[in-house]
């Protein structure tokens, strides 16, 4: 019985032995990259979203002007890409044209579009490098993870700690970050009436991004947006039921709550109903808010 055992001893330490080892470290990120091209690329554009966008605040790498729009260009690459791995199959069908505007990557190639056509703003770029720290800063814990040796301590998780300490800040936040962003593309709406009045923009923008607006509000990945303006509506029906309020300020804030009625997005039903035979796996809008409330502070780099 000893022997036997022994013997079922050594052949699972052989079998343990044997087993494949992970290869880690440069080898393992080259191979990774050829395996992801299409996220290692979207990863590339979002950081030269990043690095454009520190150039037009901060005028190091030339032109502003020019850097601005390179921004908005490397956005709608990126949007391009995700769109293209989200809805890889084009059809000339009604039924794919819903498809393609339930996607958060739709919106914002629209988002660029729009804006490559008016004179830079500044407030324009914040909804973009938001995004783009955020979904760069998830994938680059995947690269780090890719480059992380086992035998080696000095060249391996340890020699990144300050990247994923970053990293670790930007996750932390992302709640707050995803709130700000859609805080932005809110405020942004009547900025754009502004923008009319002052030349810096054509007369269809503030109806184009009306529509853009619109479709953030009906989005079924990101309830942000959505819960910002909703949010923002009843601080505003609050402020006017004052006593203390003029009756001319309370006559703006009733007629744009009147005007931002219209705007109220879709049913959560309907949605859910216009969904159901594209998607596999469709949600209830409240639903996917929950499963998004309930999850930890890593943000999920599927989420456009």
């Amino acid at each position: 019985f000893l022997f036997s055992f022994r013997m079922v001893d050594n052949a699972s330490s052989g079998s343990s032995d044997s087993s494949p080892q992970i290869e880690k470290g440069w080898p393992a990120l080259k191979q990774h990259i050829v395996d992801n091209k299409i996220k290692f690329g979207l990863w590339v554009t979002r950081l030269f979203t990043i690095i454009f966008t520190i150039g037009y605040i901060i005028p190091i790498f030339g032109n502003p002007y020019n850097i601005y729009y390179k921004v908005l260009m490397n956005n709608a690459a990126t949007s391009a890409l995700r769109l293209h791995q989200r809805v890889p199959r084009v059809q000339l069908t009604r039924q794919f044209l819903e498809t393609l505007l339930l996607e958060d990557s739709c919106h914002y190639l629209f988002y660029s579009l729009i804006f490559l056509y008016a004179a830079p703003v500044t407030l324009v770029l914040t909804p973009v490098f938001l995004f783009a720290l955020m979904h760069m800063a998830s994938y680059s814990l995947t690269l780090l993870d890719c480059l992380h040796s086992h035998n080696e301590n000095c060249l391996g998780h340890n020699s990144w700690w300050g990247a994923r300490l970053l990293i670790s800040l930007v996750e932390f936040q992302s709640r707050n970050i995803l709130r700000l962003c859609a805080l932005s593309e809110i405020i942004i709406l009547p900025f754009t009436v502004l923008l009319v009045f002052t030349g810096r923009a054509g007369l269809l923008t503030p109806f184009v991004y009306y529509q853009f607006l619109k479709l953030r509000l009906a989005s079924q990945r990101n309830p942000f947006t959505r819960n910002v303006f909703y949010e923002l509506r009843n601080g505003l029906s609050s402020v006017s039921k004052k006593p203390a309020v003029p009756d001319i300020v309370r006559r703006m804030i009733d007629g744009l709550l009147s005007l931002t009625q219209q705007m109220a997005p879709v049913s959560p039903r309907r949605l859910e109903l216009m969904a159901e035979p594209l998607l596999s796996a469709p949600q209830s809008i409240h639903n996917q808010e929950e499963a998004f409330s309930g999850r930890s502070c890593h943000w999920d780099p599927t989420v456009a």
